[in-house]
């Protein structure tokens, strides 16, 4: 993939829900092979723009694009090929409980290839070996740990090799030695697979160790946005907050 152009363009995105404005004029760039932090207050407005990445909510034309297409005028044929571009680590997990840890990452296979099953399961078994999870393949969801559940559900996020990673607070509920493990887990598939990450989350020290590059939102706009070092020595006065409280200034 061409690492000098931009995975992910936003152009003067406004939203309004019910005549509630809750995105004003947003306008950011993802480049190739970062880590990108989409952060802010409840409500300010991060969910909304990680829909409108993933098509769940529509876009106005000319504002929203993923690999070089804007996401409005995508034929269903090319919404196939954006969807099998992407990964999405959701917040809980959405692993299916009536299926074990190796047929829950193996889905999409399933759905989307028409690989045998002996080649599904030795690349499901590869992704396993690569978040450590190798000896519960044959597990229920229900008989995992919160840290293991998270990363069954990395491995099926990752299990068609997508160049672009959402991750929409995956972080949450982990105790910290978890958190910090699950950190490590995504900065080495980044190395070792190349990826785009994006991710939505409010963990500061998750931020502190696997961010390159910082969105600030605040009541829907974009008060701040550029690489770590920049954030942590800005003066605006909610970023210098949000980093006191996970930095003990």
């Amino acid at each position: 993939m061409d690492k000098t152009s931009n995975i992910i363009e936003v152009q003067n995105l406004s939203v309004a829900f019910d005549e509630r404005e809750v995105l004003t004029d947003v306008s950011f760039t993802v480049q190739p092979e970062q880590i990108t932090v989409i952060l802010g207050g409840s409500g300010s407005g991060k969910t909304t723009i990680l829909k409108h990445l993933l098509n769940l909510y529509p876009s106005p034309e000319n504002t929203t694009f993923v690999f070089n297409k804007d996401v409005a005028g995508l034929s269903e044929e090319e919404q196939t090929e954006f969807y099998l571009n992407m990964g999405v680590f959701y917040q809980n997990g959405a692993l299916i409980n009536s299926l074990t840890v190796i047929e829950n990452v193996a889905l999409p296979l399933e759905q989307h290839t028409t690989l045998p099953d002996n080649i599904i399961r030795q690349m499901v078994l590869m992704k396993l070996g690569l978040v450590n999870l190798k000896e519960a393949a044959h597990l229920y969801p229900a008989q995992l740990s919160g840290g293991m559940l998270k990363r069954a559900a990395l491995a099926r996020a990752i299990i068609m090799d997508p160049p672009l990673l959402f991750c929409d607070e995956p972080g949450a509920g982990l105790d910290p030695v978890s958190l910090a493990s699950l950190d490590q887990l995504i900065l080495d598939l980044r190395e070792q697979l190349g990826m785009t990450i994006v991710m939505v989350t409010h963990e500061v020290s998750s931020i502190l160790r696997v961010a390159d590059k910082i969105i600030f939102l605040e009541k829907g706009q974009i008060i701040f946005e550029g690489a770590k070092k920049e954030a942590l020595e800005s003066d605006i006065e909610s970023v210098q907050e949000f980093f006191g409280k996970g930095t003990g200034k």
